[in-house]
């Protein structure tokens, strides 16, 4: 298995140490669009959601990107990751229309959670853990100017709760989180993002 990590800005290295913890047997930094075409997954970091809109642009990845999902490639978006899935975004930058790919039925509105200084981390309960293992224990992550999922799809799956509100949620093939895992080095929504490929594979 072949899983790729779009690597044009954000935290993807945290990523690939993630992966590598899982024990994927091939990981590739995706920077074109020849690279995504060896991948059987692909994530998408979290960092700066309007420069990673700006460079997949420039190196003409956008379009090839949202043909990949939409075709079924499974993706899992960390926080701007999540803003780039989605189908409507509010927050956007002054004088940049950010495009969003429009895979994931959700809309969100970025830095919802507050600037830099109003970072946090927290304890989420996530149910669906249990269809890798039986294992109950929360998952710590860090939300960092994360954005805020305003409205989910009918067809899309809440998979995690804060103050009430959707942070995690599923959809077929596509996973975002409007936080950070891999900060803390928690791997368990990796491996069940992981799960859902190997047993489309087999």
């Amino acid at each position: 298995m072949t899983i790729g990590v779009l690597a044009l800005q954000g935290d993807f290295a945290s990523h690939t140490q993630i992966l590598q913890r899982c024990n994927v047997a091939r990981i590739i930094a995706v920077r074109d669009a020849a690279a995504l075409q060896e991948c059987d997954g692909l994530i998408i970091p979290g960092g700066e959601s309007t420069v990673m809109s700006r460079l997949c642009d420039r190196y003409e990845l956008w379009q090839p990107l949202q043909n990949a999902i939409n075709s079924g490639l499974p993706v899992l978006g960390t926080c701007a990751g999540m803003i780039m899935l989605s189908k409507n975004i509010s927050g956007a930058t002054q004088n940049f229309v950010q495009k969003t790919m429009g895979v994931l039925d959700i809309d969100v509105a970025r830095n919802a959670y507050g600037r830099q200084i109003e970072s946090f981390e927290t304890d989420l309960k996530i149910p669906a853990l249990n269809e890798i293992a039986n294992d109950e224990k929360p998952v710590h992550v860090a939300f960092i100017r994360a954005p805020q999922i305003t409205r989910v799809g009918e067809n899309v799956e809440v998979l995690a709760l804060h103050d009430n509100l959707p942070v995690a949620v599923r959809a077929g093939k596509i996973m975002a989180l409007a936080f950070h895992p891999e900060v803390s080095g928690e791997a368990r929504l990796h491996q069940l993002w992981l799960s859902k490929i190997e047993g489309a594979r087999s």
